[in-house]
């Protein structure tokens, strides 16, 4: 399906094609589209090294190769559609050999995979070189580091381009579990009738990391475990647990409904905010002496509309913890007590939890007779084993892009809401609590959960 201008790109040309996102994500996703013949243009790489069109192409085979058995007439076929621009992307002279070599008069994809300073003048020379008209450009998270510096890049942006032009890339858009979402709520009776305040009683979402911030020290001093995953990534998924169905297929009519859920909620409240940062950070190269920096953060939040108005929603992110794990975990109600048992008592809440890493897939968590008592069983779904080899985030993303589809692609007044929301803790971000590497991070997190049900050890694929 196609929603914007409905035009296919008839040209590719990544920004930063010899950066570390082309080594681990692109290559590898422009391979399988080639694989599954959905690659049908040629692709310009644009990068500052002096290197041969030979050097790009053994540095996409080398990428690729460490996660695919390489396919030699695959490769060749994405090996010949590979040329390659080096120049400086704040010099005009780039774009004017730019516009020699590919025209101004094709429908292009611009991806900036760059540093995320350089996005308006990048933008801004492509206007000037009269590469824009009609071509789409596709620019990487962060948005602006705030609410105020979201709304000047939105307002340069939009000074080039036309929203329909412009497609931000989340991955976490990308990924099957999250695609699955609209899905699973809204054609399955069984959650429909269950996916609100009168069925839900609460809502967790974690984001777990178990290595640190290794030999990204001075970019992620900078951000902060806040910017880096939650104002995009988790907020983005919390919308499509919480909204209600899109009226049709376009991007405009999923946004729409994505952007209901952010406007009914309120600006974080600091004093519902926990942050941490685990012992050791100080000492990684490039963090700054004495770094107030977060690697964790735990919060809780509340959309005030019919469907979820008093469902608390408690969410936690953070490096250098035991497990590697991204899960949503809704809660029912509890059951009256259970007079016809032995021993008259509560049975646990039941709960649906979506796994998005790793290993997809969907558990019920229900309650049965078991001797005197009652006891949990669980319903098990593995996206991969019911759905089959899942499709890559950045397959998603540049197949979507090429085509013009924007429903994997956030939407301006959804980055303005999500900075609105996490603001208050940008300007009052409070105390930094030590944790212990391998640990579920500061103890202050079990008072965001005080009266509410515990923090649940996730779901692992491994574990039962």
């Amino acid at each position: 399906m196609t929603d914007g201008d409905g035009r296919t790109a008839d040209q590719l040309v990544i920004f930063g094609i010899t950066g570390d996102l082309a080594r681990k994500m692109t290559f590898r996703a422009l391979y399988r589209l080639e694989r599954r013949a959905l690659l049908n243009c040629p692709i310009l790489g644009v990068a500052s090294d002096d290197i041969t069109v030979e050097a790009l192409i053994e540095r996409a085979r080398d990428a690729i190769g460490e996660h695919e058995q390489i396919d030699a007439a695959v490769f060749d076929r994405l090996a010949g559609r590979l040329s390659y621009l080096h120049g400086d992307v704040t010099d005009a002279a780039l774009y004017r050999a730019l516009a020699e070599q590919i025209g101004t008069d094709r429908s292009t994809l611009f991806y900036l995979e760059m540093p995320p300073s350089l996005f308006a003048p990048i933008v801004e020379n492509l206007g000037q070189a009269g590469l824009l008209t009609r071509s789409r450009v596709a620019i990487e998270k962060p948005f602006g580091y705030d609410l105020a510096s979201a709304r000047e890049l939105n307002g340069r942006l939009r000074a080039v381009l036309d929203e329909d032009q412009i497609l931000r890339v989340d991955h976490f858009l990308g990924k099957q579990p999250v695609l699955e979402l609209e899905y699973l709520r809204f054609a399955n009776t069984t959650l429909a009738e269950l996916w609100d305040r009168r069925s839900i009683a609460e809502i967790h979402i974690t984001m777990a990391e178990n290595f640190g911030v290794e030999d990204r020290g001075k970019f992620y001093d900078a951000v902060g475990a806040l910017r880096d995953v939650v104002q995009n990534h988790l907020l983005q998924v919390l919308a499509l647990v919480a909204m209600e169905p899109p009226v049709g297929p376009g991007a405009d009519d999923l946004n729409d409904k994505k952007a209901e859920v952010f406007r009914a909620m309120s600006a974080l409240d600091p004093k519902h905010y926990v942050r941490g940062q685990y012992r050791g950070y100080a000492d990684v190269a490039g963090v700054a002496a004495g770094s107030q920096t977060e690697t964790f953060v735990a919060m809780r939040m509340e959309i005030e509309n019919w469907r979820w108005a008093g469902v608390p929603i408690f969410l936690r992110a953070g490096k250098a913890l035991p497990e590697r794990v991204t899960e949503v975990r809704l809660f029912t109600h509890r059951v009256p007590a259970l007079g016809f048992m032995p021993q008259r008592e509560h049975a646990d809440r039941n709960q649906i939890v979506l796994r998005i890493d790793p290993d997809p897939g969907m558990r019920l968590q229900l309650v049965a007779q078991g001797g005197d008592s009652w006891q949990n069983v669980h319903l098990d779904s593995s996206f991969a084993q019911d759905l089959g080899e899942p499709v890559l985030p950045y397959e998603n993303l540049l197949h979507a892009g090429l085509i013009g589809d924007r429903q994997l692609f956030a939407r301006e007044d959804a980055i303005e809401e999500t900075w609105r929301i996490v603001q208050p803790l940008l300007d009052t971000p409070g105390e930094v609590h030590p944790y212990e590497p391998g640990s579920w991070g500061p103890a202050a997190v079990e008072e965001l959960v005080r009266g509410r049900r515990s923090w649940q050890q996730p779901w692992l694929p491994d574990r039962a």
